[in-house]
């Protein structure tokens, strides 16, 4: 599919306003995926094609983090969260490839409004988070606990993923990780992993539209470079405030939307 000259503009400056987000508060897919809608791309084929176009930033992300994951918890449980990770980034991305086309549509709006709440309250989210991960033991019921609730976090990063994130590091804090710049590089790899898997699948059935995935590419590396060089300049709680109501119009557009 041929992208012209004023959507490949479009969904550049969408990508780049996107992955400076990423950068500095988070919710750069609420600005990306219904970019893509915008330009008349099919939900399915939108969805991947911003996992595709946003891949690349979180695997940055990692890199940048991959001191952090050396700690003892980290390597106790990253084998077995990415194991169960991939299975559910795979099961994720198998039933949006199986959801037809009119019902993937009618639920954008629910899961840009759920992911909009999501990251709303991850604020408060954080603080409990920070404040449960040093009393929690490694009893090995809470071990199974954490493994299943891995499993659906990966499931719904393989189908939609918006404000995932979040739900990574509380499920990170139930299984007892105490240091927060730990759980921050666990979190980037682990959705890193579940969208590249996911990623996989929806290369082979042929989804992702490659022009535009890679106009957006292009877009959010440039954004997301900028948006950590200026980070300490920006206050990222007068971000946080315009991506909250980014995320609600867009989820009240496309509920009026046909």
């Amino acid at each position: 599919m041929r992208v012209s000259l004023g959507e490949a503009g479009f969904l550049f400056l969408a990508a780049l306003v996107a992955g400076a987000l990423n950068s500095v508060a988070g919710g750069g897919s609420f600005i990306s995926f219904p970019a893509l809608l915008f330009v008349r791309i099919a939900p399915i084929s939108a969805n991947a094609t911003n996992t595709a176009a946003m891949w690349p930033g979180t695997i940055a992300s990692t890199v940048a983090y991959w001191r952090e994951m050396k700690t003892p918890d980290a390597r106790r449980l990253l084998p077995p969260l990415l194991l169960t990770g991939l299975v559910g980034g795979l099961i994720g991305a198998h039933i949006l490839l199986r959801t037809p086309e009119a019902t993937f549509m009618r639920l954008v709006p629910w899961l840009l409004l759920g992911a909009t709440l999501l990251f709303a309250a991850s604020g408060r989210i954080t603080k409990w988070v920070r404040g449960r991960s040093g009393h929690v033991n490694g009893r090995r019921l809470l071990f199974v606990a954490g493994l299943l609730l891995e499993l659906v976090i990966a499931v719904y990063i393989g189908y939609f993923g918006a404000g995932a994130g979040i739900l990574v590091l509380a499920m990170l804090a139930l299984l007892g990780v105490e240091n927060i710049h730990a759980m921050n590089g666990m979190k980037t790899l682990i959705v890193s992993a579940v969208n590249g898997v996911a990623l996989i699948l929806f290369i082979s059935a042929k989804v992702i539209v490659w022009p535009q995935a890679v106009v957006m590419l292009i877009g959010a590396a440039l954004g997301g470079y900028a948006g950590a060089y200026y980070a300490q300049k920006i206050n990222p709680q007068s971000i946080r405030k315009v991506v909250i109501i980014v995320g609600f119009g867009m989820a009240a557009y496309f509920f009026v939307w046909k």
